[in-house]
């Protein structure tokens, strides 16, 4: 008997470079701002790594934004 998955299947999508660039920022800047390395910044902003709860609430607080801001779900069809 196969089993239904009820969670649909989705990705995320991070917005850190469209907002770090929006307060005129570098990833050097936001890294002093935040606590975040610049290397772990290029990667979210890449896209080949997810980052911590941890790393999410120090980049958004060095951005004003809500931690939400930073990212999306997008569920595939």
């Amino acid at each position: 008997m196969e089993v239904e998955t009820l969670i649909p299947e989705y990705r995320i999508e991070y917005h850190l470079y469209d907002l770090r660039t929006r307060k005129n920022l570098t990833d050097r800047e936001l890294s002093k701002l935040s606590g975040v390395s610049k290397t772990q910044i290029n990667q979210i902003e890449d896209g080949k790594v997810n980052p911590t709860i941890r790393t999410l609430c120090s980049l958004s607080l060095a951005l004003g934004v809500p931690p939400g801001d930073l990212f999306s779900i997008l569920i595939n069809p």
